[in-house]
């Protein structure tokens, strides 16, 4: 199956940031898919400043030491050795460690320090769409009333009110990112169809918003660039939609068979990817494009996909090495089991 009809593929043209002048150094808790892009972008514009983060694995550890980020092992069990010295003259503090009952791992063990760190100009939250809960197919934005339906959705909450108070009481400068289903690179449909993992999966009238990586990327430096601590952004392509079309639409991309389509209420599914079925709303994003200023480079997921194939065949870089785990989720691509975001 091939679409011989499809134009061809014009790469968007990526927004030319100017160096962010206070970035000195970048430190990512939980340094994952959507921070290594970002360190990418950030080592065009500001290539002297030092970028360090986190990660649970520690071959992951070797390979980013390798690389130049001065890296460090953390998780709930196991908090920074020696915080002060590691955070030292941290400007931008971006975190994206996911939460437990507990709240999150990066401010239960080490928000003292965090506040702790003179330097500090800008940090960053990666949270999650999932916060609004069921809106039955209706649209949200901002303003709309937390109101989760998951654990997940509920753990995240937690940890934007921690990072919240720690704005209002205490003045970190706190900027809300909340994510829609990450693609891109390695990690999109194209990927979990290669690995035989993708299903086509019918859930009349519920639909999912996506963000690529990339328009992550721009938004971030957007607002280092434009800092507005105690603000919240959605993260959301314009183009909500069932995940099966996205799963056609890649199949017609790679010239293959499409799998055959399946009833939600009669298959197997593992828990967490069920859940995101559960929850049915569409996440407006004007915000990032009126105060940000920012202009998606993949407004939809046709254009993302299109974008992806066109980075891995012209061995575009940075080109992300594949997650060694992955599970196929609502954006009909895949997410990384560990360092999510």
């Amino acid at each position: 199956m091939t679409n011989d009809q499809t134009p061809p593929f014009q790469p968007p043209v990526h927004p030319q940031f100017a160096p962010i002048e206070s970035l000195k150094k970048l430190f990512c808790f939980g340094y994952g898919y959507s921070c290594e892009r970002l360190a990418a972008a950030l080592r065009e514009t500001n290539p002297d400043a030092i970028i360090a983060g986190t990660t649970r694995d520690r071959e992951k550890l070797d390979r980013l030491r390798k690389e130049g980020v001065k890296s460090y092992i953390f998780d709930y069990d196991e908090p920074l050795a020696d915080p002060l010295f590691i955070l030292n003259n941290t400007t931008h503090l971006l975190i994206s460690t996911p939460p437990d009952d507990s709240g999150d791992p990066a401010l239960n063990l080490h928000a003292l320090d965090i506040l702790k760190i003179p330097s500090i100009e800008w940090v960053g939250y990666f949270s999650t769409t999932g916060v609004y809960g069921n809106r039955n197919g209706g649209w949200v934005d901002e303003r709309s009333e937390i109101r989760p339906t998951s654990k997940r959705g509920s753990r995240r909450v937690k940890a934007e009110r921690q990072l919240l108070e720690m704005f209002e009481q205490n003045g970190l400068p706190v900027h809300i990112f909340r994510l829609s289903g990450i693609y891109g690179p390695t990690r999109s449909a194209i990927d979990s169809l290669r690995a035989g993992t993708a299903r086509r999966i019918s859930k009349p009238g519920h639909a999912f918003n996506r963000i690529h990586v990339d328009d992550i990327v721009q938004t971030v430096m957007a607002s280092m660039a434009r800092p507005n601590p105690g603000s919240i952004y959605n993260l959301s392509d314009d183009y909500p939609t069932q995940s099966h079309e996205v799963i056609d639409y890649a199949c017609g991309l790679m010239g293959i068979e499409v799998p055959p389509l399946l009833n939600f209420e009669e298959i197997d599914m593992a828990p967490m990817a069920r859940s995101f079925y559960m929850d049915n709303k569409r996440v407006r994003n004007e915000k990032i494009k009126d105060e940000l200023g920012v202009k998606l480079l993949y407004p939809d997921y046709k254009i993302g996909l299109r974008g992806c194939l066109d980075e891995e065949r012209k061995g575009t870089p940075p080109y992300p090495r594949a997650a060694a785990h992955t599970e196929t989720v609502h954006s009909g691509g895949t997410q990384p089991l560990k360092d999510l975001a």
